[in-house]
């Protein structure tokens, strides 16, 4: 008897034993990707709505679902609020975006770097700190940074006495304390990954002739592209949305990053929600992008670390 026979000689189960086994789970999941899709939608809908408010105009006799579904949809759908984010010289939105994107790349690319040559130490050598000084990085973290941001504003400001290039308003003095920020975690993520790497790796290597920056270069890197992926991008994601530091060190908002700079469409009399959420929707688009590039190596990296630590 194939397989299709079977399927048709089998019993139909009845909607209320498929209601209690299987479809209670049908509904929950359908109820979450509702919830998370209503906040996406409701954006959608106030950068499309060319009143640029945060409801569309509805009319009075409506109720319930209807004025739900007003409020979501605009009753006029314009691209106005797109174009206008670009053509306002007193709100630069192209250069936020583009002083994001470049603190963005270099600031997870220095990171990811310098975090990998740290992992591999704590992994493969054996000095004296070691376990004291991985457990110190780890330690760390566990205090956010906006609790630092008084000592970092006066740091930033001594250091720019000396060297303007690195003081207050300067995106090298940003990147310099977001490499800080997100060494640690990045760290202690990769380390567990090249725990997984065998050992023996590297001593077939150095009965090669191979040195310690040869191993790291030529085999640890290539064998932790899944995880040095998902340091990548969780340092990118990090940095791009991050306020509360950028707000400090870059207040000029002619040069200041995405972030810092969109809060000026909605702060004071100026309440332009249109814009808002205009710009929230492009400024998704670096995320996106960078996590459709790196999804192959996402799971693997995420998940590979995790037995071993």
């Amino acid at each position: 008897m194939s397989a299709d026979t079977e399927l048709r000689a089998a019993p139909r189960m009845s909607f209320g034993r498929w209601a209690k086994t299987l479809g209670w789970r049908h509904a929950i999941v359908i109820l979450a990707v509702l919830f998370a899709l209503l906040p996406v939608t409701y954006i959608i809908g106030v950068a499309l709505n060319p009143v640029g408010s945060l409801s569309s105009s509805c009319s009075p006799n409506k109720s319930g679902l209807e004025a739900l579904g007003c409020m979501i949809i605009p009753s006029t759908v314009s691209f106005d609020n797109f174009t206008a984010i670009f053509s306002d010289p007193r709100l630069p939105y192209g250069v936020w975006f583009k002083n994001s994107v470049t603190i963005a790349v270099i600031g997870a690319t220095l990171s990811t770097a310098m975090s990998a040559a740290a992992a591999f130490a704590f992994s493969r050598m054996r000095f004296t700190g070691r376990r004291p000084g991985l457990l110190a990085l780890v330690l760390l973290q566990m205090f956010p940074q906006i609790l630092a941001i008084t000592a970092i504003f006066i740091l930033m400001t001594k250091i720019g006495e000396v060297f303007p290039a690195l003081g207050i308003g300067t995106t090298t003095g940003l990147i310099l304390i977001y490499l800080g920020g997100s060494l640690g975690v990045n760290t202690y993520l990769v380390k567990g990954f090249f725990d997984t790497i065998p050992v023996e790796i590297d001593e077939s290597a150095k009965i090669d002739g191979a040195s310690h920056v040869r191993i790291f270069f030529t085999l640890i890197l290539r064998l932790g592209a899944p995880i040095l992926v998902v340091a990548f991008f969780v340092t990118f994601t990090f940095i791009f949305n991050e306020l509360a530091i950028a707000g400090t060190l870059l207040p000029n908002t002619s040069n200041t990053t995405l972030a810092v700079g969109m809060q000026t469409y909605v702060s004071g009399n100026l309440q332009e929600w249109g814009l808002f959420a205009a710009g929230a929707l492009l400024a998704a688009l670096p995320m996106i992008a960078v996590f459709a590039v790196a999804q192959k190596h996402l799971v693997t990296g995420m998940t590979a670390g995790a037995v071993k630590g």
